[in-house]
């Protein structure tokens, strides 16, 4: 009854923008409080009923109303939260994903300042999972946050990884990415695939049963790559990030046009980029 309440409450509030009826997502997180209620399931009801809190106002064109109230239900993992996994992180929280479980078993030190958004002077030495859980929470309450500050491995993978939509890969090593991959595989968990170095990077989305870019190397590749020769500036990160976090929405909400069976990679110092077909 006190969710009724409060639901009745945000429709008078309700401003028509758009085609939307708005509310303020203030509004949205003072009931949660007063009511003693998860301020995520105040907006999962508020969406349900037609009501838009203001903060995804600007991704209803995209997501629509049925999309964000699905994101808001979904629970997600990023494994590693350094340069590529921060910024995930980060977007997959704007965004309204409504579970995040963050596993990174690292801490931030001075050469991680170039390019790790949640890395500042005052971080180093921080866990990146707690760092992480920190940036979430700041970003939107609404999100619950599930930090591990450890290294995902074949004892803790099903735990950790369990009810998840997607994972979101975004390790530096094959080692954990064969962890992982495994993993996913047997639990029939999407894996959104992401890797850097220097100007280069590559993107894709591996479903249950597809073959991994691992899978066609077998045992010939290397745990690290060419990375550790280039090293990583920071605008690769940033766009890889971004298209992390963009498949891994799709697969939230079961949206065509997932890099399924094919390897998106780019070189940004010539500004070029590819989709190579993996079958």
């Amino acid at each position: 009854m006190a969710l009724e309440d409060g639901i009745e409450e945000l429709r008078r509030s309700a401003e028509h923008r758009g085609g939307f009826d708005i509310v303020p997502w203030e509004l949205c997180r003072k009931i949660a409080l007063r009511e003693e209620i998860a301020p995520g399931a105040v907006e999962r009801a508020a969406l349900e009923k037609g009501l838009v809190p203001s903060r995804y106002e600007r991704s209803l064109g995209t997501l629509g109303i049925a999309g964000q109230a699905r994101l808001l239900a979904s629970r997600a993992a990023v494994v590693g939260c350094g340069g590529l996994g921060g910024l995930v992180v980060e977007l997959l929280a704007r965004a309204g994903v409504g579970h995040l479980v963050l596993i990174d078993g690292d801490t931030f030190s001075d050469n991680n300042l170039n390019r790790q958004i949640l890395c500042t002077e005052a971080d180093l030495g921080k866990a990146k999972a707690l760092a992480a859980a920190e940036r979430t929470k700041a970003v939107n309450g609404a999100v619950e946050v599930s930090p591990f500050p450890g290294f995902l491995d074949a004892d803790n993978a099903a735990s950790l990884l369990d009810g998840c939509g997607v994972a979101v890969d975004c390790l530096d090593n094959h080692r954990s990415r064969r962890i992982l991959f495994d993993a996913c595989a047997r639990m029939g968990i999407p894996a959104v695939h992401g890797a850097i170095a220097g100007f280069w990077g590559q993107v894709g989305t591996v479903l249950p049963g597809d073959r991994t870019l691992l899978d066609f190397w077998g045992d010939q590749a290397p745990d690290k790559g060419v990375e550790i020769t280039t090293g990583n500036p920071p605008f690769t990160p940033a766009l890889v990030s971004s298209l992390e976090a963009a498949e891994a929405v799709k697969v939230l909400l079961g949206m065509e046009g997932i890099l399924r069976h094919r390897l998106l990679w780019f070189d940004l110092r010539v500004q070029e980029a590819q989709t190579l077909p993996l079958n």
